[in-house]
């Protein structure tokens, strides 16, 4: 329902999950900080300014969109997300968090598999205008975002 990827969209999500780097995706398998049958967590490889290392939550299962997303796998991303927080609170001891996810490109939709952004809030962290200033970080830039997430959900 309401899908904008064709038949040729090579998901980069997808080729994560599976565990291949490459050009098409720039998800490195050391930015993945959580992962069961269902769910997946890892860190985005685009950096906010004060922000930086934010966590995505995403479905094992290719779906598009919000609009296709099973209840029943929406509550286990929702779930993960919730979890994930409460560890960014622990870990980075943020003000407060900001979940956001985009469906179809007038929503600001680029990647085309379902992912829930789950963003540390600082006071004052000029979040709003630094939103869409966005930079693509290096994959050791993330390293040690997803390490401390990883020992977080280990314990």
């Amino acid at each position: 329902m309401f899908n904008h990827a064709d038949e040729e969209y090579k998901c980069p999500i997808c080729l994560a999950i599976q565990g291949v780097e490459n050009d098409a995706t720039w998800i490195k398998q050391a930015d993945i900080f959580y992962r069961d049958e269902l769910v997946l967590g890892f860190i985005s490889s685009k950096f906010i300014e004060g922000n930086e290392g934010h966590p995505l939550i995403v479905p094992i299962a290719h779906v598009e969109n919000l609009y296709d997303l099973p209840s029943e796998l929406g509550g286990r991303v929702l779930d993960l997300a919730k979890r994930t927080a409460i560890a960014l609170k622990e870990i980075r001891t943020c003000d407060g968090v900001t979940t956001a996810q985009f469906n179809e490109p007038a929503g600001d939709q680029h990647a085309f598999h379902y992912h829930m952004h789950v963003i540390p809030r600082f006071t004052g962290d000029n979040f709003h205008e630094a939103l869409w200033k966005t930079r693509k970080s290096e994959p050791e830039e993330r390293v040690e975002y997803a390490r401390k997430l990883r020992e977080w959900f280990a314990k």
